[in-house]
C-alpha cells in the first residue's frame, strides 16, 4: 500500500514528505495508522550519521491505531490504541531477565534499516529504503511493527499526549524507577533538563522523593523542572558547581542521572555523589570521560550505564500511562505538538532547545 512518509536523504537535508510503498503485512506483523510520534534525540543523531542513499524513514516513538494484524499475532486487535517501542528478540538472556534493552539482537532489530531476515518494509519506485527504524519507522502515516514492540494501552488514552513514553520518557523514568529506586529520603540530582531528564524528575516526584535537584544551562528549563516536581535547580554554568550541589542536597546526591553526555558534567556528577551514591549515565555523546577512580573506591560510589530505562515496555509503559492519567506524570507541560507537515520546524526547535519535547500529530491542519 502507498503511505506518506518523512524521508531523510542525508544529514544536511530537510525531511521531505513523499509517497512511498509499504510492503504487504506478514503473519508476525502489525500495521498501525499513526496518530502521533515523538521526536527523540536518537532520531536526530541517526539522521546526522546516515548517508543520502537510499533514503531513510526515522521515528521510534509512534502512537496509533491498529489497522491490521497478521495471522500469528495474539493480544493485539484491529482498533486497539497502541504505542510503538523498540524491538527485542524475546529469547536471549537479557530478554528473559526482563531487560530487553540489552537484547543480543538489539542493533540488528532496531538500526539495520531492515527486517530481521534482511528484507525491506519500505520502497519507492521499486527501490528499497531504510525502514524498520526501531522496528517501526513512525515518521510516516503508517508503520509496520511486530508483536514485541507493540504495547496496547487503554482505549481512553490520548495518544498525542503519551507518545513520548515509547522511548525517551521511558528511558529517563525507568532509570529512576528501575535502576535507582530511590526512597522518599533520597537526594536525587538530574543533569540536563531535556525530555529524558524531565522524565527522570517526574518519576522521582511520582515516587515521593523529597529532594530533587535539576541542573541545566537554561533558565526556562530550570523553571519547567520546578513545575514538574524538582525541589531545587542549579545553573550548570555556576562556579563551584559541586559545592552548590552539596548545599542543595545536604551532603551530595544519593542518586543521580546524567542525560548530557558532556565529560565535564559527568566528572562533576561523580564528585557530587554522596558516599555510596549511584550515578546512571543515559546520554549519547562523548565516548570517554575522566573522573577520580580513587574517589569511587574510597567512597563506594557507583557509575553505570542504562539503556531504555532497564524497562520491559509491556509492563513499564502502561505504568507510565496510568501515572499520567492519575496526574503524577504531567508531561503535557513540556510537550509541544506540531503538524506532521511541520516536521522540519519540530527538528529545528529540538536542535535549538526551544522545544523540550516535540511531538508530531498526524491528520492535523496545524500544530496545537
Amino acid at each position: 500500500m502507498n503511505i506518506t512518509a518523512a524521508l531523510s536523504r542525508g544529514p544536511k537535508t530537510p525531511f521531505t514528505l513523499e509517497t512511498i510503498t509499504m510492503a504487504p503485512l506478514r503473519d508476525d506483523e502489525v500495521r498501525v495508522r499513526l496518530v502521533a510520534a515523538g521526536m527523540c534525540h536518537t532520531d536526530l543523531v541517526s539522521k546526522a550519521g546516515m548517508p543520502a542513499e537510499p533514503g531513510a524513514v526515522f521515528g521510534h516513538e509512534g502512537a496509533g491505531i491498529v489497522e491490521a494484524v497478521g495471522a500469528g499475532i495474539s493480544g493485539v486487535d484491529v482498533g486497539d490504541k497502541v504505542l510503538l517501542t523498540f524491538r527485542s528478540c524475546g529469547q536471549c538472556h537479557a530478554c528473559a531477565q526482563g531487560t530487553p534493552g540489552y537484547c543480543d539482537a538489539f542493533v540488528a532489530l532496531n538500526s539495520s534499516g531492515l527486517r530481521a531476515d534482511g528484507s525491506v518494509t519500505l520502497t519507492q519506485d521499486g527501490k528499497p529504503l531504510r525502514g524498520s527504524f526501531f522496528g517501526q519507522s513512525s515518521f510516516a502515516s503508517h508503520a509496520i511493527a511486530s508483536q514485541d514492540n507493540v504495547v496496547v494501552v487503554d482505549p481512553e488514552t490520548d495518544l498525542a499526549a503519551v507518545a513520548p513514553f515509547a522511548c525517551g520518557f521511558m528511558t529517563g523514568a525507568g532509570a529512576v524507577v528501575n535502576v535507582l529506586a530511590p526512597d522518599p529520603e533520597a537526594r536525587v540530582i538530574v543533569y540536563g533538563a531535556g525530555g529524558v531528564g524531565m522524565a527522570a524528575v517526574m518519576a522521582a516526584a511520582a515516587l515521593g522523593v523529597r529532594t530533587i535537584v535539576a541542573v541545566d544551562l537554561s533558565e526556562e528549563r530550570r523553571e519547567a523542572a520546578l513545575a514538574l516536581g524538582a525541589t531545587a535547580v542549579v545553573d550548570g554554568r555556576s562556579d563551584d558547581l559541586v559545592k552548590l550541589l552539596a548545599e542543595a542536597t545536604g551532603g551530595g546526591a544519593t542518586h543521580a542521572v546524567d542525560t548530557t553526555a558532556v565529560p565535564s558534567v559527568i566528572s562533576s556528577a561523580v564528585a557530587a555523589l554522596a558516599p555510596q551514591g549511584t550515578l546512571v549515565l543515559l546520554g549519547l555523546g562523548a565516548p570517554e570521560v575522566t573522573f577520580n577512580v580513587m574517589d569511587l573506591i574510597t567512597s563506594g560510589k557507583t557509575v553505570r550505564g542504562c539503556i531504555e530505562g532497564d524497562a520491559d515496555p509491556q509492563v513499564f509503559i502502561p505504568q507510565l500511562v496510568r501515572w499520567h492519567a492519575e496526574g503524577k506524570f504531567p508531561l503535557e507541560k513540556i510537550v509541544r505538538h506540531y503538524a506532521f507537515a511541520d516536521i522540519n520546524t519540530a527538528m529545528a526547535d529540538s536542535v535549538s532547545g526551544s522545544a523540550i519535547k516535540p511531538v508530531l500529530v498526524f491528520d492535523e491542519p496545524s500544530a496545537r
